[in-house]
């Protein structure tokens, strides 16, 4: 709703309070996919030196009117930049051999603008996966437990496929995460799901217990930073056991080698 109008500043006030939240969400999703598509033209314009509203007239506002938003086609620009492209043209007038002007129908940028804007497009654009994580405990205390543990991850892992390919991996027992990559976060969270059925099914038929602590969900790169930090710190925590369980067998192992009575014979008060 339009609260006030400055004429002499071209300021146009308008409430938010007033907008239902469909259509803020609407108006601020176009303001941000413009935001970008701007961004993409003015680079291209600066780098390649020419004029940003050429760029507009012959490219930019053609794409608006024929795909409704310039974002849309620079998403099938992704993938097949020729057929989106090569459709735009623009007329130039020559004069011809007979003195005459003629008018000709043109591509509408060069090839080296029309690379250079495919490359920013693609880098500003590619799709970038998404990282689905699950965090589990998993616990079996029948004879094999170890091996039983093992063929279940092995399940986990097989749930996976080309798109999402799944890898459990052990945290500190009873703790384990499995996590998948994918451009589609509704499948990866399935994909996830179904790993941890077929990992609990496999643990259980061997009277064993597996628990979801964190349900799949897509991760940030920072919390996948401290996911590696924790592992890392517990790895090296292990071998410092490890060295240390080593140092008492070699103490233990000394002290067996030595010859008791002798050496109590050999004492003189």
């Amino acid at each position: 709703m339009v609260l006030r109008v400055d004429k002499e500043k071209g300021y146009i006030d308008l409430s938010k309070r007033r907008v239902s939240e469909e259509d803020i969400q609407a108006c601020e999703e176009r303001f941000n996919k413009s935001k970008l598509v701007h961004s993409i033209m003015r680079h291209v314009a600066e780098t390649m030196s020419i004029d940003l509203e050429d760029l507009y007239i012959y490219v930019g506002w053609p794409l608006y009117r024929k795909y409704g938003h310039a974002f849309e086609a620079f998403k099938l620009i992704v993938n097949d930049p020729d057929s989106v492209l090569d459709s735009l043209t623009r007329e130039v007038k020559e004069v011809g051999p007979d003195g005459q002007e003629v008018t000709k129908v043109v591509p509408a940028i060069s090839e080296e603008v029309k690379d250079a804007l495919v490359k920013n497009i693609r880098r500003r654009m590619t799709p970038q996966p998404l990282k689905i994580r699950a965090d589990i405990e998993m616990k079996c205390f029948q004879f094999d437990g170890v091996l039983h543990i093992k063929e279940a991850m092995r399940k986990a892992e097989a749930a996976g496929n080309q798109d999402c390919p799944v890898k459990i991996k052990l945290v500190a027992p009873p703790a384990y995460v499995l996590n998948t990559q994918t451009l589609d976060k509704e499948q990866g969270i399935a994909i996830l799901n179904k790993a941890i059925e077929a990992c609990m099914e496999e643990i259980e038929r061997h009277k064993g217990k597996l628990t979801v602590k964190e349900a799949p969900r897509a991760v940030s790169e920072r919390e996948d930073k401290l996911l590696a930090e924790h592992m890392a710190k517990l790895g090296r925590e292990n071998e410092e056991v490890s060295g240390d369980e080593d140092s008492e067998e070699e103490e233990d192992t000394g002290m067996g080698e030595i010859d008791v009575e002798n050496s109590a014979a050999g004492i003189t008060e």
